[in-house]
C-alpha cells in the first residue's frame, strides 16, 4: 500500500474524485490510501488564517509557514516508514513525468503540500518540501489538481490498481517510461457515411503474437 496525505485549504475539491472509478476501487481494496488534512486546522486565530500580505509588497495572498510547519509535524508523527517525501506543488518545480511518477511508486508514504493564492512562504520550499513540483509550464489557482493528477498517475503504477501485474511488466520501461500504443477495439470496420470504411490493420487480427508486438512497438511511444 502507498499512502497519500494531502494538506489544503479545499478538502472538499477530492470528495467526488476520490469516490468514482478505479481510484475508489483502489482504495477499497486498500492498494493506496489517501488522507485529506485541512490546513485550517493548524492555525491559532478566531478565523483561521492561513494566509498573508507578502514581505516587499505586491498583489495577492501567500500561505503561511507555520500552519504548514504544524500540519507537516503532526502527519510525520504518524509516519513509520523512511519510504516517505514531502512535495510541494509550484510552477517553479520539476516537471512531473512518468520517470518522476515511477520512482515516487516506490515510496510507502507521500505527503503533497497545495499551495493556493499567490503562491506560498518561500521557507516551506527552502527547509520543509523534499521536492517541488509542476505538472506544467503554467499556472493554476492552486496544488489541489495537481495533487489528483499525480495521485493517479502514481496509483497506476501500484500492481493491482489497473489490473494484473503483468499488464504493468508489459508496458513499464527498463527506465521507468510507460508505454502507450495504438489501440482499436470492434467494430473491425466502421463505416460512418456511405463509401466511407475505417478499418482496423490487419496485422491485429492475424493472431500472430509476434506480429502483433511488433506492430505495437512500431507503432508506440515510450512516455518518459
Amino acid at each position: 500500500m502507498i499512502k497519500f496525505d494531502v494538506i489544503t485549504i479545499f478538502p472538499d475539491m477530492f470528495k467526488s474524485y476520490l469516490n468514482e472509478s478505479l481510484i475508489a476501487r483502489a482504495i477499497g481494496k486498500k492498494f493506496i490510501k489517501v488522507n485529506l488534512h485541512n490546513l485550517r486546522k493548524w492555525t491559532k486565530d478566531r478565523h483561521q488564517t492561513v494566509d498573508g500580505r507578502p514581505f516587499g509588497g505586491g498583489l495577492g495572498m501567500v500561505l503561511k509557514v507555520e500552519p504548514i510547519y504544524k500540519a507537516v509535524k503532526f502527519i510525520k508523527l504518524k509516519v513509520k516508514s523512511k519510504k516517505t517525501k514531502i512535495i510541494l506543488f509550484t510552477p517553479r518545480g520539476e516537471k512531473f513525468t512518468q520517470k518522476v511518477a515511477y520512482k515516487l511508486s516506490k515510496l510507502e508514504q507521500i505527503i503533497f503540500i497545495c499551495g493556493r493564492y499567490e503562491g506560498v512562504d518561500e521557507r516551506v520550499a527552502e527547509k520543509i518540501a523534499d521536492m517541488e513540483i509542476s505538472i506544467g509550464d503554467y499556472d493554476l489557482m492552486g496544488g489541489e489538481l495537481p495533487a489528483m493528477v499525480a495521485i493517479e498517475t502514481i496509483s497506476r503504477l501500484v500492481p493491482g490498481v489497473i489490473g494484473k501485474e503483468k499488464l504493468l511488466q508489459e508496458r513499464v520501461s527498463k527506465t521507468g517510461g510507460f508505454l502507450e500504443y495504438a489501440q482499436y477495439t470492434r467494430p473491425e470496420v466502421f463505416e460512418p457515411k456511405k463509401g466511407s470504411k475505417w478499418k482496423v490493420p490487419p496485422v491485429l487480427l492475424s493472431g500472430d503474437h509476434k506480429k502483433i508486438d511488433e506492430w505495437k512497438k512500431a507503432h508506440g511511444k515510450i512516455i518518459e
